[in-house]
Formats: structure tokens, sequence, C-alpha cells
């Protein structure tokens, strides 16, 4: 989101370049005031446009910028079969979630049901391999979406008087 009022500001800048070249042409005046009215459009629609944009799941194949990340965590999902699979994603470096769709494939929607399933029952999370992949967009030679293996405890050592005891149930 932190990147909307830059790309309107581009909006803007580029409209308001393009109306004064059309003000300073050898034109009309209709054509001048013509031009200035089409700028005003241009300027509001591109902010609803926008806006608009905010609210809306983006396809991980438009996600250019992000091709390099490896493994992602799934927040929520939803499937809509024959259309798409909804993602909501914690990427690395990144302090908002972002929502994408993923095109329909059965056998990755069977993959995030059975992870979600292992996740729960792990008491872990679902992860997300290489999202921005092309696993993602329908190939159908790699896992996408898997349980994260649940941590080994550590073990504390408790020291006694000369001997240290791994095992607080272990009697001498």
């Amino acid at each position: 989101m932190s990147m909307l009022p830059y790309l309107f500001a581009g909006v803007v800048f580029a409209s308001l370049a393009l109306v004064a070249i059309a003000i300073w042409s050898p034109r009309r005046i209709w054509v001048k005031g013509t031009a200035v009215c089409l700028t005003g459009v241009v300027m509001a629609l591109g902010y609803v446009g926008y806006s608009e944009l905010l609210s809306k799941p983006k396809p991980v194949g438009l996600e250019w910028g992000m091709g390099s990340v490896a493994e992602a965590e799934l927040l929520g999902a939803s499937t809509r079969e024959g259309e798409a699979i909804y993602v909501w994603l914690q990427i690395p470096g990144l302090d908002e979630p972002r929502a994408y769709t993923m095109p329909w494939n059965r056998e990755v929607a069977q993959q995030l049901e059975s992870a979600n399933r292992e996740a729960r029952a792990n008491r872990t999370v679902v992860r997300v391999r290489r999202p921005f992949g092309e696993a993602t967009r329908g190939a159908r030679d790699q896992s996408v979406f898997y349980a994260a293996p649940r941590k080994a405890r550590q073990l504390k050592a408790l020291e006694t008087q000369d001997t240290v005891v791994l095992d607080p149930s272990y009697q001498q």
C-alpha cells in the first residue's frame, strides 16, 4: 500500500505534462479545453482504479518483483473450484501480508487441503514453496503447499552438585 501514493503521483505528473504540451501547442482553444478536461478525467479514473485495486488479490503471474522468494507462510486460503485458489501470504521481509490468486489446479488444491490437515494435527503452520514460481501457475510436478515440521524440543541440562542430568525423572 505504501506504493500507491507514488504511483498516483506518477499518473498525475504524466497527465500534467501531456496537458502542458496540449496547452502550448498551436491548436484551437476548444481543443486545448478538451485536453484539460480529459486530463482531469484521467486523473480521477487513475485514483479510482488504484483505490479499487487495494481490495483485490493480485494474480501470482503478475508478481514480477518477488520471483526469487523461496518460501512464504500461508495465513489463509480459499478455493473456488474451477476458478481460482485465493491465498493470503506473509512474505519474509515484508511487514504486511498480501493477497494473491493462483489459477485453479485440482492437484494444488488437494495439496492445500492435506497440508492444512497436517498442520492442524501437528500444531504448525502451512508453508508455500516458491509462491511465485511455475508450480503456482499450474505446473504439476512440484508440491506447493506443505505443513511446516515441528521443531524439536531443546533438552535443558539440570546441573546437580557434580553431575549433569539430562532427564529430570532420572534417579540415582
